[in-house]
């Protein structure tokens, strides 16, 4: 059975699923829809043409598909699409598209956007992200499956994230980190690769030592980066997670690419027992 508390505001034209709960004082716009046992705690705003998938669960005083902090924005119906089981945490701000993207900002399934996180307009979050405590994310960033980034990161808007890697808390980054990879630091750079999501993922030796091997290539050897570059596509033409950071960089990009720091490790090959 639906529960909605006598203090909530559910406007007309809203579509509750099967087993929804909508706490106190929360407010549903007219064009929004909550899948089967969506919960909203209390004091949540969800509106606009907003999407929740079934099981998402929001926390008091989170908003979700409010008006893009966008200039050019006037009142056109873009979306915002939160994925199933996702669980949005208190004061996150999640804002619908522009009309300068794609018209939505997307967060996908079985992610968690922590307190005080805020997700811009036409933002593309893939599945399984964790955004920790006071990340701000700029418009139009994308980030791929399984990626965490650290509390009180800011993300420049267009930048990539590619997946399963991990950016360290209070970094600033300005360009896009490459699947696998870590990053970290005020002005973000490349400090090696996520080797333990690798290991906790299942990701055996060979595969992490393919990774290591591409990614000292890349990133270490000198010389000119696209001369690098073909080199690891010779060196590794039918490893699946080497093509994988290659099509990254080889895909347009508004951004670039983000650049190696001084102390860049691929890691200890020894930790990949």
């Amino acid at each position: 059975m639906t529960d909605i508390h006598p203090t909530a505001a559910v406007a007309p034209g809203a579509v509750i699923g099967t087993g929804c709960r909508i706490g106190p004082a929360c407010v549903v716009g007219p064009d929004v829809v909550l899948g089967d046992g969506v919960e909203l705690v209390s004091h949540v705003v969800v509106d606009g043409h907003t999407r929740l998938g079934a099981g998402v669960k929001v926390f008091p005083f989170a908003t979700i598909g409010m008006a893009p902090q966008d200039l050019k924005y006037r009142g056109e119906p873009t979306r915002c699409e939160i994925g199933a089981r996702t669980l949005v945490r208190e004061h996150a701000t999640i804002h619908r598209g522009s009309v300068g993207g794609a018209g939505v900002t997307h967060v996908g399934a079985d992610c968690m956007i922590m307190a005080v996180a805020h997700v811009a307009h036409d933002c593309t979050l893939h599945d399984r992200v964790i955004i920790a405590n006071n990340v701000m994310l700029g418009g139009h960033v994308e980030i791929g499956d399984t990626v965490f980034v650290g509390g009180g990161t800011a993300i420049h808007q267009f930048v990539r994230i590619g997946r399963q890697a991990v950016i360290g808390g209070m970094s600033g980054v300005e360009a896009d980190v490459i699947p696998y990879g870590s990053a970290m630091g005020n002005r973000a750079r490349m400090i090696g690769l996520n080797l333990i999501g690798l290991k906790r993922r299942g990701f055996t030796r060979p595969q992490i030592h393919a990774l290591r091997g591409a990614f000292r290539l890349l990133f270490k050897e000198p010389g000119v980066f696209t001369e690098r570059f073909a080199q690891a596509e010779a060196r590794w033409p039918e490893d699946a997670q080497v093509a994988e950071i290659l099509a990254f960089i080889k895909a347009p990009s508004k951004r670039g690419l983000c650049k190696a720091g001084r102390d860049v490790d691929a890691g200890d090959e020894d930790d990949t027992n």
